[in-house]
């Protein structure tokens, strides 16, 4: 894969998802970090880079740029409407906020900023500044930065973050002690698994017709997906059996896989889904280096899977009984082995926002920063079209 932005070979990319209290997504953290502390990053390929994969006909996104040439030139230069910076709180005075508008401040300001406070729209915190009862001296709204489970999104809400940054999952899923996770998949997910059975079993198409017809709202939704930019197809499609012609069973089962990793009716799993996608796209988007044939939809399945433990509560030894995937697949999931692994890896490093991570995990599969890089761009722009 080749890289359109040369500073891509000089950063290791990180993204998460900002939710609110509804955990509604309401945007894209994409983090920009250097992979040395005194790499020159000029703001205008920064810029591009950005806006490539947060384009401004979808969410809003947040940059993390921890490098003050770059932030002042980034203010100096100006940015799109759609895009916000992260300025640290010690570095305010030391940058020009003429003009600036609807950024964030990083860390609470211990004295009021005057006219500068209408550079920014929130104070971001971490969960231990909330914890210790930490305000900023402006009256800003808070949002809460870098959570790592569930129950620290919770706790971060309760302790009154409007807005949080992060994956809220941390691990496998385990049941809560004492519980029992029920073993059998719900109304509203069994025709998607039934759908998945019988293309893996390359069942005769009327029989797959007739049980999506179980569920009318989930052929609108696979039609929609298909028929999104982020698939390319050349044609409309039109219905499922023009979908099979055009497609063939393996194709197929990739997007039923995006059904059910999409299919959960929980609003608080909103953030685990966005996630979920954006997993699925970037491990297919890294799959284009291997020759292996089937790689790409099985890794895009793999990385869209990789959290259907935590959207089903279920823990994935248990989950696999009932959902049929690739041996590979299982044993990256179940596992923690075989060649898509250290993809998995890498990606989990990228939510981490680790440079240190992002080398070693890039090392370890003997790929290129700017490889890397480049495919997280394609898939996070990918997956705002999918929303």
């Amino acid at each position: 894969m080749t890289a359109k932005h040369p500073v891509l070979a000089h950063l290791a990319l990180g993204f998460a998802p900002l939710y609110d209290k509804q955990r509604q997504v309401m945007g894209t953290r994409l983090s920009l970090l250097p992979l040395k502390p005194d790499a020159a990053l000029p703001a205008a390929a920064l810029l591009a880079a950005a806006t490539e994969a947060l384009p401004p006909e979808h969410k809003p996104g947040v940059l993390n740029v921890p490098q003050q040439d770059a932030l002042a030139e980034l203010l100096s230069t100006g940015l799109p409407p759609h895009l916000a910076l992260e300025l640290p709180a010690f570095l305010v005075g030391r940058l020009s906020l003429a003009g600036a508008k609807g950024h964030l401040l990083k860390g609470a300001a211990s004295s009021p900023l005057g006219e500068g406070r209408s550079a920014f729209k929130a104070c971001e915190l971490d969960l231990d500044d909330l914890r210790r009862g930490v305000k900023d001296a402006n009256g800003l709204p808070l949002w809460c930065n870098a959570v790592r489970s569930a129950a620290e999104s919770d706790e971060a809400f309760q302790r009154g973050a409007q807005a949080v940054f992060g994956l809220p999952v941390d691990g496998v899923f385990e049941p809560p002690p004492g519980k029992t996770v029920k073993s059998e998949i719900t109304a509203d997910l069994a025709v998607i698994v039934d759908l998945m059975s019988q293309v893996d079993k390359e069942a005769p198409l009327d029989k797959m017709e007739a049980t999506l017809k179980r569920d009318a709202s989930l052929s609108f939704k696979l039609l929609r997906y298909l028929n999104s930019a982020a698939f390319g197809l050349p044609v409309e499609v039109t219905s499922f059996r023009h979908a099979m012609m055009l497609l063939g069973y393996p194709r197929l089962k990739r997007w039923l896989a995006l059904l059910l990793t999409t299919a959960s009716k929980d609003n608080t799993m909103r953030p685990v889904m966005w996630a979920a996608l954006r997993r699925g796209l970037f491990m297919e988007e890294l799959s284009k280096g291997l020759s292996d044939s089937d790689a790409k939809d099985e890794m895009f399945i793999c990385g869209l899977f990789s959290l259907l433990d935590h959207l089903l509560k279920t823990p994935f030894a248990q989950l696999l009984q009932a959902i049929p995937m690739p041996e590979r697949v299982r044993q990256a999931l179940v596992e923690g082995e075989g060649p898509y692994a250290p993809y998995l890896q890498l990606v989990r490093a990228c939510e981490a926002e680790s440079p240190f991570d992002f080398k070693e995990a890039c090392e370890a599969l003997m790929v290129s920063p700017s490889e890397v890089n480049q495919a997280l761009l394609t898939a996070l722009a990918k997956g705002a079209q999918l929303d």
